[in-house]
């Protein structure tokens, strides 16, 4: 899709050759073309689904749909610099961020607002050879971008899509007043859909293995956090899968009650096995959440509002010639405990 690119400027950009294997690498800036535009990059999130792509784990590089090399990043923001024929002269100089998800817009998916599982989408920095923000400059349709509020910084601008998918999640959930939700896994994903569920009412319980961020947990207001499952009255009404550990879904069978809710989120390498007898005894409904995509806006609004505070996940950030060590897990000193990192791909 992006074989086009003939300017002959350069620009730096992380790219992975190998499993755990990367370059910063001059690569041809991008040019926008009709109905996409150009950002410079200002910040941009490093995902546990990038560290997959970066072990070379990630099932999209075993079943066809990404290769190496490949340039990665899809928690960006930045601001529009370029723009292409056909694209409102009112995007330039703007803040965004965009979708990760790219549909052909032509399919019945794209068509009912399921875009986000179109067959033939491009995933930024993920699938289908669509390069990713982790460089000076981002081309992206314009369809995709989503314009942020004044108010916004590019930190909280790479933020709102991890905070997207936490939307989502909390909304699967079912989170409201009188609600006891259990959220296994305090990483960047779980301490956001934590914080989302108690914006919407309900009281949240977390799960984790880390004695720090099961403590930035406490410190957000959840009613417990610990490294076991709580017993509370009444039972958990839903239960969240936030983490990278295959055997935790078949745990939450049999913790959330009857006639509840179970979502899921976090992906192991490996197949998680459910019984799923069990779910038909127990009238258990389980939702799957593949992507922030239907909740860009509302992690925008909520953010805006004041109604969750999504820098407090934010270890800090590091330049571009940084990246690899958080890849590698070699967290540099001066960062922070907290389990996001922000890349400026500009520093």
């Amino acid at each position: 899709m992006q074989d086009y690119w003939l300017d002959t400027h350069t620009m730096k950009a992380f790219v992975v050759t190998a499993p755990k294997t990367f370059e910063i690498q001059d690569v041809a800036e991008p040019k926008a073309s009709a109905g996409e535009i150009v950002a410079q990059v200002e910040r941009v999130g490093v995902c546990g689904t990038d560290v997959e792509f970066f072990d070379g784990v990630m099932p999209y590089l075993h079943d066809g749909q990404a290769e190496l090399p490949m340039r990665l990043g899809h928690e960006w923001s930045g601001t529009v610099i370029e723009v292409g024929e056909g694209v409102d002269k009112s995007f330039l100089g703007k803040k965004v961020t965009s979708d990760v998800m790219m549909g052909c817009g032509n399919c019945k998916r794209c068509n009912d607002g399921r875009q986000h599982t179109c067959a033939d989408r491009y995933e930024l920095g993920i699938r289908n050879g669509f390069n990713g923000a982790l460089a000076n400059k981002l081309l992206i349709p314009a369809r995709f971008a989503h314009i942020l509020p004044d108010s916004f910084d590019f930190e909280l601008g790479a933020l709102v899509e991890p905070a997207a998918n936490a939307w989502r999640v909390a909304d699967a959930a079912k989170a409201a007043p009188g609600k006891q939700i259990l959220i296994w896994g305090t990483g960047t994903v779980g301490l956001l859909s934590a914080q989302f569920c108690m914006a919407m009412g309900a009281s949240v319980h977390m799960v984790g293995i880390d004695p720090k961020t099961i403590g930035l947990a406490l410190e957000f207001g959840v009613t417990s956090a610990g490294t076991e499952v709580k017993k509370i009255d009444g039972g958990y009404h839903s239960v969240v899968d936030a983490t990278f550990d295959a055997s935790i879904p078949a745990k939450l069978v049999d913790i959330v009650e009857p006639g509840g809710r179970i979502v899921l989120i976090g992906v192991d390498n490996h197949a998680a096995q459910i019984d799923s007898r069990k779910l038909v005894f127990r009238d258990i409904t389980v939702v799957g959440i593949l992507s922030g995509s239907p909740g860009f806006k509302e992690s925008i609004r909520f953010i805006a509002e004041g109604k969750v505070d999504v820098k407090k996940i934010l270890g800090g950030t590091v330049g571009l010639n940084e990246a690899g060590n958080i890849f590698l897990g070699n967290r540099p000193a001066g960062l922070g405990f907290e389990p996001k990192i922000l890349v400026n791909p500009n520093a």
